[in-house]
Protein backbone atom coordinates (compact mmCIF):
# COMPACT_ATOMS: atom_id res chain seq x y z
CA UNK A 1 0.00 0.00 0.00
CA UNK A 2 1.18 3.30 -1.13
CA UNK A 3 2.21 5.53 1.57
CA UNK A 4 0.35 8.78 0.77
CA UNK A 5 -3.42 6.63 0.21
CA UNK A 6 -5.59 6.72 2.70
CA UNK A 7 -6.33 2.93 3.99
CA UNK A 8 -9.34 1.37 2.36
CA UNK A 9 -9.20 -1.83 5.02
CA UNK A 10 -9.00 -2.43 8.53
CA UNK A 11 -5.25 -4.11 7.07
CA UNK A 12 -4.27 -1.42 4.92
CA UNK A 13 -4.55 0.65 8.45
CA UNK A 14 -2.20 -2.28 10.45
CA UNK A 15 0.51 -2.18 7.21
CA UNK A 16 0.61 1.71 7.84
CA UNK A 17 0.47 1.89 11.48
CA UNK A 18 3.44 -0.78 11.02
CA UNK A 19 5.22 1.44 8.85
CA UNK A 20 5.13 4.49 10.91
CA UNK A 21 6.13 3.04 14.10
CA UNK A 22 8.62 4.97 16.06
CA UNK A 23 11.73 3.60 17.59
CA UNK A 24 10.87 2.20 21.00
CA UNK A 25 13.17 5.15 23.00
CA UNK A 26 11.38 7.84 20.64
CA UNK A 27 10.18 11.23 22.72
CA UNK A 28 6.89 10.41 24.59
CA UNK A 29 5.45 13.21 22.40
CA UNK A 30 6.20 10.78 19.56
CA UNK A 31 4.39 8.17 20.70
CA UNK A 32 1.83 10.26 21.79
CA UNK A 33 1.33 11.56 18.30
CA UNK A 34 1.65 7.88 16.86
CA UNK A 35 -0.85 7.06 18.97
CA UNK A 36 -3.36 9.93 18.28
CA UNK A 37 -2.71 10.07 14.33
CA UNK A 38 -3.56 5.75 14.67
CA UNK A 39 -6.87 6.32 16.51
CA UNK A 40 -7.85 8.94 13.64
CA UNK A 41 -7.36 6.36 11.42
CA UNK A 42 -8.93 3.24 12.59
CA UNK A 43 -12.20 5.55 13.33
CA UNK A 44 -12.07 6.49 9.53
CA UNK A 45 -11.72 2.82 8.39
CA UNK A 46 -14.14 1.78 10.70
CA UNK A 47 -16.87 3.65 8.74
CA UNK A 48 -15.05 2.60 4.88
CA UNK A 49 -14.42 -1.44 5.81
CA UNK A 50 -17.68 -2.28 7.03
CA UNK A 51 -17.01 -6.16 7.06
CA UNK A 52 -14.24 -5.00 9.72
CA UNK A 53 -16.63 -1.95 11.53
CA UNK A 54 -16.23 -3.00 14.98
CA UNK A 55 -12.71 -4.33 15.22
CA UNK A 56 -11.46 -1.21 13.70
CA UNK A 57 -13.48 0.49 16.47
CA UNK A 58 -11.69 -1.57 18.79
CA UNK A 59 -8.67 -0.87 17.29
CA UNK A 60 -9.58 3.14 17.69
CA UNK A 61 -10.09 2.61 21.14
CA UNK A 62 -7.04 0.94 22.03
CA UNK A 63 -5.09 3.68 20.43
CA UNK A 64 -7.02 6.25 22.39
CA UNK A 65 -6.18 4.19 25.74
CA UNK A 66 -2.39 4.12 24.70
CA UNK A 67 -2.61 7.61 23.83
CA UNK A 68 -3.89 8.48 27.22
CA UNK A 69 -1.38 6.15 29.02
CA UNK A 70 1.34 8.31 27.17
CA UNK A 71 -0.40 11.29 28.02
CA UNK A 72 -0.51 10.48 31.72
CA UNK A 73 3.27 9.85 31.78
CA UNK A 74 4.20 12.69 30.08
CA UNK A 75 1.96 15.00 32.62
CA UNK A 76 3.77 13.23 34.95
CA UNK A 77 7.55 13.63 34.17
CA UNK A 78 6.37 17.48 33.61
CA UNK A 79 5.60 17.98 37.52
CA UNK A 80 8.34 16.00 38.76
CA UNK A 81 10.20 18.42 37.07
CA UNK A 82 8.22 21.35 38.51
Amino acid sequence: MAKSAEPRTLRDAHEIATERLPAPDANPAVWLAFRQANARMYEKVADVDRGHHHEALYWAGYERRKAGEVAAEIQASKSKSE
